[in-house]
């Protein structure tokens, strides 16, 4: 469906505006889809992030800084995602050796076979942008990184 029929407003006062109001409305909707997805499984958008990055640090530790970095919502608190996961079992959180004041987090067995039932579900697929050609999920990831350059 078209933005000026999904908001009600058939005017714009450019393509950009138009473009800008579009990709912020998209990336709600696509959210409250994935929010949906993982609710069965009683995880939240940002927790199903936090596993996955710690997945592909597996079997090496993650610290909280590691995290942030790498988590897609940066303004997500990763402090209490990671008590949360904690709280299910999903990860494991120790002092770390080297570095009392540091902590060192792992994704558990159990974390990882949730992680694996998700994906087989197909609930981490985002229907919306399958719906798209490669090519065009192509173009789309090009003009993604080019809104975000710096340069």
């Amino acid at each position: 469906m078209r933005i000026e029929d999904e908001i009600k407003q058939p005017l714009f006062q450019d393509e950009y505006q138009k473009a800008y109001i579009n990709l912020v409305y998209t990336a709600g909707w696509l959210e409250l889809r994935q929010a949906a997805a993982f609710k069965p499984f009683g995880l939240t958008l940002p927790q199903y992030n936090l596993l996955r990055i710690l997945r592909g640090q597996h079997p090496l530790p993650a610290t909280v800084a590691l995290l942030i970095d790498r988590m897609l919502d940066k303004t997500s608190n990763a402090s209490r995602i990671v008590d949360r996961l904690e709280e299910k079992e999903l990860v494991t959180r120790t002092v770390c050796p080297a570095n009392r004041r540091a902590v060192d987090i792992r994704i558990t067995e159990a974390g990882l076979d949730l992680l694996h039932r998700i994906e087989e579900s197909g609930t981490a697929r985002c229907e919306g942008v399958t719906r798209l050609s490669a090519e065009d999920a192509c173009l789309l990831n090009t003009l993604l990184d080019k809104i975000r350059d710096e340069d």
